[in-house]
């Protein structure tokens, strides 16, 4: 590149990034600044065409079209690029033995069934009935009493209650901890499914040979006075999806848990009756940081 062409586009960073030196706030200006810089950077780096930049944009404008209040197809692609996990990442701070978060998700809903301990999250999910347990702590193993937990899966099939559109709820609920920060209830076994994948987002990964899919696992978000909110799920030891690649990043080692299959015919923790059917338990011994690390 000419000394004369370099010039001219570094004018033009320049430029825009002084355009924003009046913001009066100054977390949005150094934001919009930083942006600037880095697009541009991009934008030189790979010497984007015209037709390149038209493309990105119809992209762009897919996304949005697809995207409605039952389907956030601008999450799913921060997902598939990793924003939403280095996101995570950079609010989350590892603090001693705090259990790790890991990506939200677009299937999260606020207003999910209020159940007892040792109560059913299925709902009308169809699945392998799952026994869930453990305790919620403090990074100094202090029990945490009455700590909110909401839990959210898919059914057997792969898809979340609200993917149905038919209003269904289902594989999904609210649970509290109890005076001792224990917890239990009965869920679904994690099984993989693919995120919606018929839309852009699905396009670009067909496109570069990326599987859609999701390893197996169950989501929580827990929530408890004076401590880090922790959004979070587990996956299943010996899922295969894990070895191929969870398509969000998601999967961290320490999430990573056993189910241990129970023959029809094994007592239940609780004497419930499966019908004869086969089932699996797991402990998930929750940790949560202080508030403000």
């Amino acid at each position: 590149m000419s000394i004369e062409q370099s010039a001219v586009e570094q004018h033009i960073v320049e430029t825009v990034v002084a355009s924003f030196e009046g913001t009066p706030d100054p977390r949005l200006k150094q934001v919009l600044q930083s942006l600037t810089r880095h697009l541009h950077a991009f934008i030189r780096d790979v010497r984007l065409t015209e037709p390149e930049w038209n493309a990105a944009i119809e992209f762009l404008t897919q996304v949005g079209h697809i995207t409605d209040d039952k389907r956030q197809e601008f999450v799913l692609l921060s997902d598939v690029f990793g924003a939403s996990m280095q996101t995570i990442a950079v609010n989350n701070t590892a603090y001693k033995n705090a259990t790790e978060a890991t990506v939200f998700g677009p299937f999260f809903v606020d207003d999910a069934p209020e159940i007892p301990l040792g109560g059913d999250i299925a709902g009308n999910a169809e699945g392998q009935p799952c026994w869930v347990e453990g305790t919620v702590t403090d990074t100094d193993g202090n029990p945490v009493p009455h700590a909110r937990i909401d839990v959210w899966e898919c059914d057997e099939d792969g898809f979340y209650d609200v993917q149905h559109r038919d209003g269904r709820v289902g594989g999904r609920a609210r649970l509290h901890s109890d005076a001792n920060g224990e917890y239990r209830f009965w869920a679904l076994t994690p099984v993989p499914y693919p995120i919606p994948h018929d839309g852009p987002v699905g396009k670009l990964l067909q496109s570069v040979g990326r599987s859609p899919y999701r390893a197996s696992h169950l989501h929580f978000m827990v929530v408890a006075n004076g401590l880090r909110t922790l959004v979070t799920h587990i996956f299943v030891e010996g899922d295969k999806q894990i070895e191929i690649g969870d398509s969000v990043f998601g999967v961290k080692e320490s999430l990573i848990k056993k189910f241990e299959l129970q023959e029809a015919g094994t007592a239940t923790p609780d004497g419930r009756d499966l019908d004869g059917r086969s089932w699996t338990r797991t402990r998930f011994d929750i940790v949560l940081a202080p508030a403000d690390v």
